[in-house]
């Protein structure tokens, strides 16, 4: 496979490491001769490290087979979180470092998470593209901001702090986006 075709949230062997894709950034030259670049930013599927590396477009890697399981989380404690198969009842615990990325669009009883599994082992997690949660702290909605005004800081159920639109009050629910961490709309 070419470098240029990689995505987020694939598996590939790099150096004979297992490596999950957390970023694909594509970076072009202002030159006419120059190549465009990939970096690559994951995370090694076994010793959890942050991995980074920048390949040319042509550039070939081998793409590791693994399966994409529905699961949802059963619960959350001092070790990390355990999650379980929604078909076959398997349940996969994960390091709570591991998941330091997608804990903070992570809430009870969600649906759309996926589990990554190669050889029988969870590598990773897969949030949606989208999230909906509550906000539980931020400065009182002011009426008769428009939707284009100022924004202020939100505090989520989850910890995870955006900046929102300042008509949107406490308890209201509204949609991230998973990528970006960025507010949409309300929900």
């Amino acid at each position: 496979m070419k470098t240029s075709e990689l995505k987020k949230g694939m598996v590939v062997n790099i150096d004979g490491l297992n490596i999950l894709i957390k970023q694909v950034i594509i970076q072009t030259p202002s030159s006419r001769s120059g190549n465009t670049l990939y970096k690559v930013l994951g995370r090694n599927v076994v010793s959890k490290q942050k991995f980074e590396k920048t390949y040319k477009g042509e550039e070939i890697v081998d793409a590791v087979d693994f399966s994409r399981q529905a699961v949802q989380l059963l619960y959350r404690d001092a070790d990390g979180c355990t999650f379980m198969d929604s078909e076959t009842y398997e349940q996969y615990a994960m390091a709570e470092q591991d998941l330091e990325e997608e804990l903070p669009y992570i809430v009870d009883g969600m649906e759309g998470i996926n589990a990554l599994i190669a050889d029988g082992q969870i590598i990773g997690i897969e949030v949606p593209p989208t999230v909906n949660l509550e906000i539980v702290e931020c400065s009182p909605g002011i009426k008769g901001a428009s939707a284009s005004a100022r924004t202020k800081p939100a505090t989520l159920s989850t910890g995870l702090v955006v900046q929102v639109p300042e008509y949107l009050a406490p308890g209201e629910i509204i949609k991230i986006n998973t990528e970006t961490g960025a507010y949409m709309s309300r929900a």
